[in-house]
């Protein structure tokens, strides 16, 4: 860690979703426009080493780090606003720092000694902040949960022991609060701020900046009170209110100028910040030239975040396009029981079909349903992870007329396994860390789709998967003209498959969808999107 690292802390309070990783991710924003090199840190609260193997309904997706690490969502914000490339180092739960204390507790490293959550807790959770923030001129520390939290507080005491280490100037705390708008009484409410902030007094961390959520820009007299309650400067209270797109936050927190008070606090001087990438993308989802229809057919759709990562290199792909996305949330399960004529009811309104990824045996005929519709009716179909495997599944079954050919993972007795458990995951018993996970290369096929769209030979994208394609039957799906567009360096792994004879068909078994940001949409969602608006005009 640098010695000139300065730190900031953003606390939440009152609810959860108030929107702490967004901010942090738009603080990482600003400052990076100042020429400041930022890294972020992500502190999670649950008992869980990683969120893994956590239910994407319960959780929201999970975000795979260029390193393999299986991490919080939010990492997924954080790469998106800015240019850091985060690893395992920049998400820890609290499951990993009582996994590491009992670890070296069993080893013998504290003496025999009584370990207790202080120090020995606290002072690997501060371990963990120093790692995290190696390599840049801030650090961003977002603790997730919210002030009162039981789990919380071990973070909350390792953060105040922190500060008190630090000089002044090198750290700042950052509390995210509500101030709700009470509609019968026309009045915003500073109460649940003041509650808020009490509590995180009474842990010994005084914030020094309060973002304010709320439906409604902050009045100067809502200021003074939360100044004069909270014993926080009036010029430090900013408003954090709903806006349009996620993406329009930095020019927001900018025109308060946010990052100007927190350069002032944290004693850095800095050029003035160039915000014209982001004023730039919020002309174009103020004033689209057109909007194009996409049907996003996954098992998890009840909670969108579960594809938060996807949603938004879609939503970039109409950016680059000077478009807006509307997207179709589409429960895969439910097609398998719908008619032929019902089932074009459903798709036949959509300019491009999108089956993602996704674990388990429920609601892959129906995504095999979405994708015979793609391919016969020539609609653009982008398969991902899971969905390129069941892509190719139906392209064995109605092409080929291998009519039992599936995926060894659903039927491991099938005569026609195209995809198949890789040969060296075939002992593995626990189901957390196991799978092909992170970054790897691809070469790419010289007059394929896929070579066109990326302009490259070879390429580097991130996965997480256990199965892959059967090499034994790649001859045959060949022959029936699939065309394996993408492999390995080595060819032993197949990465994209296409058909020539479809005006955009690509499946890939990684997921493209975490280098896509805002300001540089990921190529293959460019094109997909491209593909998209040919085909509804």
């Amino acid at each position: 860690m640098a010695r000139s690292t300065k730190f900031i802390f953003v606390t939440g309070g009152v609810i959860s979703s108030l929107g702490k990783g967004i901010s942090a991710a738009a603080i990482g924003a600003l400052l990076e426009s100042r020429g400041l090199r930022v890294n972020f840190l992500k502190l999670d609260p649950y008992i869980n080493v990683d969120p893994g193997t956590m239910n994407p309904l319960q959780h929201g997706e999970v975000y795979v780090t260029e390193d393999g690490a299986e991490t919080d969502m939010d990492l997924g914000h954080y790469e998106r606003f800015t240019h850091t490339q985060t690893r395992q180092v920049n998400n820890c739960t609290a499951g990993r720092i009582y996994y590491c204390v009992i670890t070296k507790e069993r080893r013998g490293d504290y003496l025999g000694g009584t370990v207790q959550v202080i120090p020995h807790i606290t002072d690997e959770i501060q371990l963990v902040f120093r790692e995290g923030a190696q390599n840049c001129d801030v650090a961003i520390i977002e603790t997730g949960g919210t002030v009162g939290d039981i789990e919380s507080l071990p973070f909350l005491e390792a953060i105040r022991q922190f500060r008190g280490k630090q000089n002044r100037g090198d750290v700042i705390n950052i509390h995210v609060t509500l101030v709700p708008y009470i509609k019968t009484a026309d009045e915003m409410k500073t109460k649940p701020s003041q509650h808020s902030v009490a509590a995180l007094r009474e842990i010994g961390i005084q914030p020094d900046i309060l973002l304010c959520r709320g439906e409604r820009d902050l009045p100067m007299d809502i200021r003074k009170k939360l100044a004069l309650f909270c014993n926080v400067d009036e010029d430090c209270i900013f408003g954090a209110r709903d806006v349009e797109s996620i993406y329009m936050m930095p020019t927001y927190f900018r025109s308060q100028n946010l990052d100007g008070k927190i350069c002032e606090l944290l004693n850095i001087w800095t050029k003035e910040p160039d915000v014209k990438p982001w004023e730039d993308i919020c002309e174009i989802i103020r004033h689209p030239s057109r909007t194009v229809r996409i049907a996003l057919v996954g098992k998890y759709v009840k909670l969108h975040e579960s594809y938060k990562s996807l949603i938004e290199a879609l939503n970039h792909g109409g950016y680059a396009n000077d478009c807006k996305v509307s997207l179709s949330y589409i429960d895969s399960e439910e097609l398998e029981s719908l008619s032929e004529e019902e089932l074009s009811e459903v798709l036949s309104p959509v300019d491009g079909i999108l089956v993602p990824g996704g674990f388990g045996v429920r609601g892959t005929e129906g995504k095999i349903r979405a994708v015979r519709y793609a391919r016969e009716h020539r609609v653009p179909l982008f398969g991902i992870c899971l969905g390129m495997q069941m892509a190719l599944v139906e392209y064995a079954r109605d092409v080929c007329g291998w009519a039992d050919a599936n995926s060894s993972e659903f039927v491991p007795d099938s005569s026609h396994p195209v995809i198949h458990l890789m040969a060296s995951q075939e002992n593995v018993t626990e189901k957390g860390g196991t799978m092909r996970l992170g970054a790897y290369p691809c070469k790419l096929l010289e007059g394929s789709k896929a070579r066109e769209i990326y302009g490259k030979r070879e390429i580097s994208e991130r996965h997480r998967h256990r199965y892959e394609v059967n090499n034994d039957l790649r001859g045959a799906l060949e022959a029936a003209g699939v065309v394996f567009s993408g492999t390995s360096p080595d060819d032993s792994l197949v990465e994209i498959f296409e058909l020539k004879d479809h005006p955009w068909f690509v499946c890939t078994q990684f997921h493209p969808e975490y280098q896509s940001k805002p300001t540089a949409a990921h190529p293959l969602f460019a094109s997909f999107i491209r593909a998209s608006i040919e085909h509804g005009k």
